[in-house]
């Protein structure tokens, strides 16, 4: 297929989706009043600083997993995969697995020893045997960091896809769209804290799971149920042949792309232990054991998404074509949404149902997340920072959660500006970026608290700020900023550093700075509180 051939075929697309944009229009101002009314219904619940950052703590194991779930499986997995498979194949598929096998690293290591040890946020447990002021701030900064990198993934994917829907081409209009997601997310965190957020989850990751089991359904039938036969039209559809099943596509072609893939993976499976929205979802429920059935919910449920991505990602090479997807947005963003558009027909008005359902799927997907994202760093902003540092813990309930919100309203508005730089960037790319800062900052200094007993305040420093600013600033000189036709600032070049992922550095940078500063510190270590903080984690003895 020609490339002029596909983009006549995407103005196609769009031409059929405009003539059912009143309906389109509806179905995603059904979802938004939705879940404003339930983010309403839930601020009225929310009268303490427990019910803002936690929830009040009263959601069981399967509420948690499914809001584990829809927090989860964002625009990264939705559309950043799909677009993923649907042009690199089995190397796109590899996204999917690091996501999921990274659960097993959370459930093992992390989940109950945390929600033992901590009340709202990380730094409870970064502190509870360190200085205080010096150690919240680090967390409080790695925190808000983390959050904002995967908020941009979320707001590039809004952008891409509301404007493919509404036939926006012009950037003015693709960055009235971030800051239209910017402003939801503000109201869904500020009025409703972590019960709004929760329910909002929990419908979201139930409209996901329903909407991609239809596609795999439809995808499957079309081929008959036969899935050698429907990777075979996919190998031929991509122009690749027999490769594009095969390991090798996108991260095997030089040697420079096999450590690209193994820093990914590094950054994939370490990554989700360290998400600080993710980690606040284990405060939301009443024990220890609800956090842990909570996660072997979010892993069955997860699980079972990620592989229908399957159907997904080479459906949409089968049966769009990557030069179709590929004139539609670059970084292959919109795999899903044409999928949805073909598999129901081009030219009917079922092809344009389906795609504005799937679509609304997806926004949905992201206003879910991103509302998580901002509770975690304004959650970490009021309780670490504001009501520990700067207030010396003389702070009222109702000033940190007034504080919470101000935060969110800051990180709405930076995240607004630089979502509208990233708008054209792979989301699954940005989101593994995420998972690289959060694996270097956060998950070493968390299981140092946990584990050892000659970690020091120096040492969660030197972990923090060193992984922190090693993470950020391999990225900011890597391929993903400058260099290349798909960067963020693709007409410079500065990118001395050739990996797209920095895991490979960064994540045993922030291990052995955490080591080194223990080691080097004149600091001895309160083995008492230890000790203490030892039995809180394994028997929850003492937990809130």
């Amino acid at each position: 297929m020609s490339s002029t051939h596909s983009v006549l075929l995407t103005t196609a697309a769009a031409n059929d989706a405009s003539e059912h944009r009143p309906l389109i229009i509806t179905l995603f101002a059904a979802f938004v009043l939705a879940t404003l009314a339930i983010t309403i219904w839930a601020g009225r619940q929310t009268r303490s600083a427990a019910d803002f950052y936690a929830g009040g703590r009263q959601f069981t194991g399967f509420q948690n997993g499914l809001a584990i779930s829809g927090d989860y499986m964002s625009a990264a997995s939705f559309l950043g995969i799909a677009g993923a498979i649907s042009l690199f194949g089995y190397d796109g598929f590899l996204y999917s697995i690091g996501f999921l096998v990274a659960w097993l690293v959370a459930l093992l290591l992390v989940a109950e020893p945390l929600r033992n040890s901590g009340r709202y946020t990380m730094g409870d447990v970064l502190a509870y045997r360190m200085r205080q002021r010096p150690v919240r701030t680090a967390a409080g900064t790695s925190t808000i960091v983390v959050s904002i990198f995967y908020l941009l993934a979320q707001m590039a994917g809004a952008g891409v896809l509301v404007s493919l829907l509404l036939g926006i081409t012009s950037d003015g209009g693709k960055i009235a769209i971030v800051a239209l997601v910017g402003v939801l997310m503000i109201l869904y965190v500020t009025i409703g804290g972590m019960k709004g957020t929760t329910w909002v989850q929990m419908v979201k990751a139930v409209l996901l799971i329903a909407g991609t089991l239809l596609i795999t359904f439809l995808v499957l039938l079309k081929y008959g149920f036969n899935v050698s036969e429907l990777l075979g039209k996919a190998a031929e559809n991509s122009g690749k042949g027999a490769a594009f099943l095969e390991p090798g596509l996108k991260y095997g072609l030089t040697p420079t792309s096999k450590l690209d893939f193994l820093s990914l993976g590094i950054a994939l499976v370490l990554g989700t232990a360290g998400l600080p929205h993710i980690l606040i979802r284990f405060y939301t429920v009443p024990t220890a054991r609800a956090a842990r059935k909570s996660v072997n919910w979010a892993i069955g449920i997860i699980g079972a998404f990620y592989l229908m991505t399957i159907a997904l990602g080479f459906g949409a090479a089968a049966i769009v074509g990557p030069e179709e997807i590929t004139a539609s947005n670059k970084a292959g963003n919109t795999a899903a949404p044409l999928l949805a558009l073909h598999i129901g027909g081009v030219d009917s008005a079922g092809g344009a149902i389906l795609l504005a359902v799937i679509s609304a799927v997806a926004f949905a997907t992201i206003l879910a997340v991103v509302a998580g994202l901002t509770l975690a760093s304004s959650s970490s902003f009021a309780h670490d920072i504001y009501a520990n540092v700067i207030r010396k813990g003389q702070a009222t309930e109702k000033e940190e959660v007034r504080a919470a919100r101000y935060a969110t309203v800051l990180i709405g508005i930076v995240s607004i500006g630089l979502g509208a730089m990233a708008r054209d960037l792979n989301v699954a790319g940005l989101v593994a970026l995420a998972f690289a800062v959060a694996a270097s900052a956060n998950l070493p200094t968390i299981l140092y608290s946990l584990f050892w007993k000659r970690f020091t305040t120096q040492g969660a420093l030197w972990s923090i700020y060193g992984g922190l600013a090693s993470s950020v600033l391999l990225v900011l000189f890597s391929p993903v900023v400058s260099s290349k036709p798909t960067s963020m600032f693709p007409g410079v070049d500065f990118a001395w550093f050739p990996l797209e992922n920095p895991g490979l550095i960064s994540i045993p940078l922030g291990f052995l700075l955490g080591w080194l500063g223990s080691l080097l510190s004149k600091e001895e270590p309160d083995r008492g509180k230890y000790a203490e903080l030892e039995v809180k984690s394994l028997t929850g003895v003492g937990a809130h």
